[in-house]
Formats: C-alpha cells, structure tokens, sequence
C-alpha cells in the first residue's frame, strides 16, 4: 500500500488517474507527433499558389493544431501529480471553457471566409464536433471530483475525438493542397 503524506486517502484519490496512465502516453504521442506533421503540411504548402487566404487557413487549418494541442493538453494534465482531483478538474474546465469559445469563433470564421464553401461534412468535423468535445470536456471537468469514474471515460473519450477531427480536418488539408497542386497554372494572354 502506498502511503506518502501519512494519507491512505490520497492512493484512493489517485489510483484511478494511474489506471489511465497508458492511455495518455498514447495519447499525448499521438497528439504532438501528428501536431509536427501538420508543420510540415503547411511548410510544403507554403509553395502552392493561391492556396488558401489567412481567413480559410484559420477557419479550417489552424483549428486543427488547437484540436492536437488540446489532446496533449489533456494527457499532460493526467500525467501529473495530483493531490486532489479538483485540482485536475479546474485546468480541465477551463481548457473546455476555452475550447468552447474557440469552437464559436471558428463558426465565425467558417461563415466569414469566402474561399470555399462548406459542406455538411466540413461543418460537422470543423464545428459541430469540435463544440461537443468542449462541451462535454466542461461538463466532465465539473463532474470529475464526484463521479470519477465516468467523467474519466468521458475525458478519454474527448481526447480521442479531438485526434480523430484533428486527423480527419488534417486529411481535407492534405488533399486540398495535393489537388491545388496539381491543377496547371493559369496564365493570362496579354
């Protein structure tokens, strides 16, 4: 039995982010490494001409490092120390507060940039999933001290989905690009 502090209590408390600590290796990698690919992305795209204005790429380019972040983000906080699960909750609260105010700015962006238009695909994977995830990050935050249990399902399940936009919105960024680069140029008969 592990006792520091003189506090049988605290193993109780902390047992169960150590059950999840394989699961935010895992995640936390997943999440810087595809984060250092999307540098690449927008390195080698830098080229393409006409690719995309600074509207498009914040609306539909940048989320998606904000979304890898915040999974590493996640893995990082559950990879601490802590002494007490509120502790943990508040930092992931105001992560999900912070998610939640990004997601609305990003509707904004989506609707204000005039380089492509979205379809209902673009709109759930770039808007309406991103605003779920934070959403229930906030609510799992708040819930964690109480119901440990299933707000750390509800966190991992997070973390997972945000990977998972973040992969699917880095793939529309790919092919976006892979097509821009293979249409000829057009040039002008002056």
């Amino acid at each position: 039995m592990y006792i520091e502090g003189g506090s049988i209590m605290q193993e109780a408390v902390l047992s169960p982010l150590a059950t999840w600590q394989n699961f935010y290796v895992i995640i936390g990698s997943a999440a810087a490494t595809l984060t250092g690919l999307m540098f690449v992305v927008i390195t080698l795209s830098a080229g393409v001409r006409d690719l995309r204005s600074s509207e498009a790429l914040g609306a539909f380019a940048t989320p998606t490092i904000v979304h890898f972040g915040t999974a590493l983000f996640v893995a990082a906080i559950f990879s601490a120390p802590w002494q007490a699960l509120w502790n943990a909750g508040l930092l992931l609260g105001l992560c999900g507060l912070g998610g939640v105010t990004y997601a609305v700015i990003i509707v904004r962006r989506v609707r204000r940039q005039t380089d492509y238009i979205p379809v209902l695909e673009d709109w759930l994977w770039h808007t309406v999933f991103p605003l779920v995830s934070y959403t229930a990050l906030v609510v799992a935050a708040i819930l964690l001290p109480g119901y440990t249990a299933p707000a750390l399902f509800v966190i991992g399940a997070v973390a997972v989905l945000l990977l998972f936009i973040g992969i699917h919105n880095a793939w529309d960024d790919v092919i976006y690009i892979a097509i821009e680069r293979s249409k000829p140029e057009n040039k002008s008969q002056d």
